[in-house]
């Protein structure tokens, strides 16, 4: 993979390229399969240092530069995603409406160049990284969960990324993805992936789902960003 130079906030991102991903749910036990194009993704999730840069706020309950920003909802990563944006000069993926208080609010702009979250199907396909198994290695040496964590986040980059360069796809934070979960029985939940430090070791797997509310701040819960390609 081509990783980038970064930004002037240091935001290396990873070019993935085009593939196909087959998701899958467990509780409805439905799969269906995705196409995708080439895309950049964040090769770590957003830190601390890196969300206090961007937006001056440092909300997560464990402290420290290199730690994961969490306990920021989905409108607040959907939010530092237009702030990063506009930081760098690009067009902002999103629209928020006025007085948005919920993801019903959020509506994305296709052309845009700027920050974004991953759909679930990118950071699945990113997270594999050409594997097909639950891993893309061994647990202990790729990720932080409740078996190694001392129940707490850790550093971004401290374990072995994949093949493609990305680390902590698996564990330390779950990540919001832009997706809906089931509109039809969660209403405006949105998709988690990845796993966290509190997490036994069998939901920290590629195909794993968790959801929650855009507006809930969950101190497992940080995020990623993507960029798309565009002509």
């Amino acid at each position: 993979m081509n990783t980038g130079t970064g930004t002037d906030t240091d935001i290396p991102m990873v070019g993935v390229p085009a593939g196909q991903v087959t998701l899958s749910d467990r509780r409805t036990q439905r799969s269906w399969a995705v196409e995708l194009a080439p895309y950049r993704i964040a090769a770590s999730v957003i830190t601390q240092a890196q969300y206090a840069q961007v937006t001056g706020e440092r909300p997560s309950t464990a402290q420290g530069d290199r730690l994961p920003v969490e306990g920021v909802s989905w409108l607040d990563a959907a939010r530092f995603c237009n702030a990063l944006s506009r930081h760098e000069s690009l067009t902002p993926a999103y629209h928020l409406h006025s007085g948005t208080d919920g993801a019903e609010g959020v509506e994305r702009d296709a052309a845009a160049d700027g920050y974004r979250l991953p759909t679930e199907a990118e950071w699945e396909h990113a997270c594999r990284a050409g594997t097909t198994g639950a891993r893309y290695g061994q647990l202990d040496e790729i990720a932080w969960h409740r078996g190694n964590s001392q129940e707490r986040p850790h550093e971004v980059g401290g374990k072995q990324p994949n093949a493609w360069g990305l680390h902590d796809t698996l564990g330390n934070v779950w990540e919001w993805c832009w997706d809906v979960y089931d509109a039809e029985v969660y209403g405006s939940y949105r998709v988690l992936r990845g796993g966290g430090w509190f997490d036994e070791h069998w939901s920290c797997r590629a195909s794993v789902r968790r959801r929650s509310h855009p507006t809930f701040r969950i101190d497992d819960t940080g995020f990623r960003v993507a960029r798309s390609f565009l002509g």
